[in-house]
């Protein structure tokens, strides 16, 4: 009765309104927050995905030909081998004989040589697919097989009467560093002809698609950007410190490019940083054949 007489009755019904409105106002906040984070997340997980599929879609593009029967062409055969299969395979075209100036090896990266198109006739289309590549190939046609090497030549064209292989093209030899990188996480193994001697690794504090939290998106996404920029700063570092004859880089193609090495590739490996290494190691060092 008091309240009432001194007017509180009202004043603390339109209190308790207020405060049901701004429950529900902060329910909108939240949802909205909610709703952008989300919205965030979805787009980094899609650019991630096109980045994983980059490579995938190399492979793939020139498989339509404009032409019907260039279309009609296709690889006699694929396949990726390493370690023993791959010894086998250089062991092969290594012995490969033919008379002088009549086996073609060349490392094509872009434009397809016309000694290439002159020699492969209707197969050489073949090449732009699996290219940047090494082909081999003899007048005679016994011979037309196109690999892709780990570490790539300068462009060349050469007649001989034997394919032309270097091994340090496909085959790890010497005191070499191969290193991993992805936004979060660091890996590098010191090798000795192809045994690892050394490892260092290590995962950052990188803020993932997921947490968001109350922050807006734009000061997410440069939170994000500064703590990536730190990661790649402390692996290069890291890398810098690594005492070895050659250095190879791989992971996240859009990283790659930030460390000096003496060649990069973009890998898809994955999860903690040694065992990523690991997968990362094997898939650098694997070699795609294509029988033309």
């Amino acid at each position: 009765m008091l309240d009432d007489l001194l007017g509180r009755t009202k004043l603390k019904e339109e209190i308790a309104e207020l405060e049901d409105e701004v429950d529900s106002l902060q329910a909108q906040l939240e949802a909205e927050s909610e709703r952008r984070a989300t919205a965030v997340s979805a787009r980094q997980e899609a650019e991630e995905r096109v980045n994983r599929l980059e490579d995938r879609i190399a492979d793939l593009e020139g498989r339509v030909e404009a032409d019907t029967e260039e279309a009609a062409v296709g690889f006699r055969h694929r396949a990726s081998v390493r370690g023993n299969r791959l010894e086998t395979v250089l062991s092969r075209l290594e012995s490969f004989r033919g008379d002088p100036e009549s086996v073609l090896t060349a490392y094509v990266d872009g434009d397809i040589p016309d000694a290439v198109r002159e020699l492969l006739g209707d197969h050489a289309p073949l090449v732009s697919r699996a290219e940047p590549c090494l082909v081999c190939a003899d007048d005679a046609g016994l011979l037309a097989v196109a690999l892709r090497p780990p570490i790539a030549p300068e462009p060349f064209v050469t007649w001989e009467a034997a394919p032309r292989i270097d091994r340090s093209w496909f085959q790890p030899s010497g005191r070499y560093a191969l290193a991993l990188v992805r936004s979060d996480v660091f890996a590098v193994g010191l090798y000795e002809d192809g045994d690892r001697v050394d490892y260092e690794g290590f995962s950052s504090n990188v803020k993932s698609d997921h947490s968001k939290g109350g922050f807006s998106q734009s000061r997410f996404e440069r939170i994000r950007d500064d703590q990536i920029a730190e990661h790649v700063e402390k692996s290069q570092t890291a890398l810098a410190d690594v005492d070895a004859d050659r250095t190879f880089v791989v992971g996240d193609r859009r990283l790659i490019d930030e460390f000096e090495a003496d060649a990069t590739a973009a890998v898809d490996a994955t999860g903690k940083p040694e065992s990523a290494l690991e997968d990362a190691y094997e898939d650098f060092w694997s070699v795609a054949v294509y029988g033309l």
